[in-house]
């Protein structure tokens, strides 16, 4: 599991380098969530053939690999923000947790 770890913060390391670390460049890396978010609702809406024209365009695999974009990009965005994505991932899990008992 700590290649995850090592590449979200060789991301956002590279990002960094390219982009710079500035307000606007973060809140890009922000944003980046929600194209990457539409990308996973237009794969299930083509698992579902809901568009006549098109019909079936993905399957539930594709559905997956657009969502794994959504988790990751929210993970360097975390980074970005300074702050330690494992940490903040495994709080959340624990709050989320707590509400299950």
């Amino acid at each position: 599991m700590s290649e995850i770890w090592d590449a979200v913060r060789a991301s956002r390391g590279w990002l960094d380098a390219a982009n710079g670390t500035g307000d606007t460049e973060l809140t890009c890396r922000i944003l980046k969530l929600t194209e990457e978010a539409g990308e996973a609702a237009a794969a299930w809406i083509g698992t579902l053939g809901q568009n006549p024209r098109k019909g079936v365009t993905h399957t539930r695999e594709d559905v997956a690999a657009e969502l794994a974009d959504v988790v990751f990009t929210a993970l360097v965005a975390i980074e970005s923000l300074g702050l330690d994505a494992r940490s903040a991932v495994s709080a959340c899990a624990a709050k989320v947790q707590s509400r299950l008992i």
